[in-house]
């Protein structure tokens, strides 16, 4: 209720609460998918861009093609044995090594992050390591294991197994001390220590190695397949190049990057499970 003031003294008057527009069944629905929307919005809008500065000439169809002898060159490669066979290798690769490196740098991170003088003789390595250039490894590690599968999965789990190492022993040394000490004080055993508090702490910091791991996996299966020349999408790419199909060259292109798509809302669908899991720290009052 408000009051306003008159030369016959005070008048009141009603002020009634502000009424929510009820939003339509389309609203709502695009208020739950406006990120999907949107990003579909984009995707579209970068294709047109690209179709229209095409036939305009602005883009040079010898150099970038254009979406629709993309999709044409797309379809023919679709009804080939060939190309299956080389979705299958790269796929086996890039699961195989990335397994790996996860299987090996998370356990290994939350030990190295949790022991300090550990830490202190590990750490110059796992810098170092981090920032080497993978593909400058891609010579010493043909002449390891050859040309085979076993070199382009090597060179994948290199890509990532560093990256991940280097995060989650960052995730474990940003635990809260106070939360260490409250649960030492009620003499809780290192494993529940682990289970309850490092985990789940170190758990964002993971993730995003994961993430930041998706991009240098996919770099390193192409580039081991450009070097090795014996199967995988990345052959069908550098061959395509090297006889100018510039068209068969770009839907090699667009679809590792749909790939790396898929992956990284891959990891994000992963943390939103885990933090089901993982215990809120907030304190809730009780009444």
């Amino acid at each position: 209720m408000a009051r306003a003031s008159t030369a016959d003294g005070p008048t009141f008057r009603t002020v009634l609460p502000r009424q929510r527009r009820r939003r339509s069944a389309a609203q709502r629905w695009y208020r739950r998918n406006e990120r999907l929307v949107l990003s579909l919005l984009g995707i579209v809008a970068f294709f047109a861009v690209w179709q229209l500065g095409a036939d305009a000439g602005i883009v040079d169809r010898f150099f970038f093609s254009s979406p629709s002898e993309v999709a044409i060159a797309g379809w023919a490669e679709l009804q080939r044995a060939r190309f299956w066979e080389d979705v299958r290798v790269s796929s086996v690769e890039l699961a195989v090594g990335s397994a790996l490196a996860v299987i090996v740098s998370v356990p290994l991170g939350l030990v190295i992050g949790w022991y300090r003088r550990l830490s202190y003789a590990f750490d110059p390595w796992l810098n170092f390591l981090n920032a080497l250039p993978r593909v400058a490894l891609i010579p010493l590690v043909v002449l390891w294991v050859g040309l085979g599968v076993e070199m382009k999965m090597l060179i994948v789990f290199l890509g990532a197994v560093f990256t991940i190492m280097v995060a989650t022993v960052e995730g474990v040394r940003t635990v809260e001390r106070q939360l260490l000490d409250v649960a030492r004080s009620f003499r809780a055993s290192e494993a529940r220590i682990f289970t309850s508090l490092v985990i789940p702490g170190t758990l964002p910091f993971i993730i995003s190695g994961l993430r930041i791991a998706v991009g240098r996996v996919l770099a390193g299966v192409i580039i081991a397949e450009f070097y090795a020349q014996t199967q995988g999408v990345g052959v069908m790419i550098a061959k395509a190049a090297a006889t100018l199909q510039s068209d068969r060259m770009m839907f090699g292109v667009v679809l590792v990057t749909l790939l790396g798509i898929i992956l990284y809302e891959a990891v994000g669908y992963a943390e939103r499970w885990f933090q089901r899991w993982r215990p809120s720290l907030d304190l809730e009052e009780t009444t």
